[in-house]
């Protein structure tokens, strides 16, 4: 911090500071009384969902999906301090569809049932045989028990969408 005169060259460094202090204290409750944190945080993703009989790969990423394929919406939600949310701290967890439709999601383990290797919110849909083909945005809305919220979109770019192609998957009999 430089000390300087104030205004017209009249006044002391003392006051200076004290000037600085006053201003500054004084843009801190401005801010804080204006402003309002964020107080949840969500990340995610979409991958293919585990389907007996159905083809491809489990839980890899993936935003194109025929009709009938298993969607999995996967989500971490923090608090402003880091702290991941579970069902005992978050209120709810929904992903919004285009059409309205919304699908609640669930928290819990993944991965081996004796020996999970994390733990996070999902959300599933199987896509029904009518659904119109193309690029849809979706939102996860997540609420928290305090009654903060975020909305999470993945980016507007068409290849970050929910691509339905057309065609239905095939599922056969194992």
């Amino acid at each position: 911090m430089t000390y300087g005169y104030v205004c017209s060259g009249k006044g002391s460094p003392m006051k200076t500071l004290t000037l600085s202090a006053v201003l500054l204290s004084s843009a801190v409750v401005s801010f804080a009384s204006g402003a309002r944190a964020e107080s949840l945080f969500v990340e995610g993703d979409i991958v293919r969902g585990a389907q007996k009989g159905a083809p491809g790969p489990a839980c890899v990423l993936n935003n194109q999906f025929k009709h009938l394929e298993k969607v999995v919406w996967r989500f971490r939600v923090r608090d402003q301090n880091g702290k991941v949310l579970d069902e005992k701290s978050l209120k709810s967890l929904v992903v919004e569809l285009p059409d309205g439709q919304k699908i609640s999601a669930a928290y819990g383990p993944h991965g081996p049932a004796n020996a999970p290797v994390d733990h996070f919110w999902t959300a599933i849909w199987v896509i029904p045989a009518n659904y119109p083909n193309g690029a849809f945005t979706y939102k996860a809305l997540a609420t928290g028990g305090d009654g903060g919220s975020a909305t999470w979109e993945p980016f507007l770019s068409k290849p970050s969408q929910l691509q339905v192609m057309p065609g239905e998957i095939e599922i056969k009999n194992p």
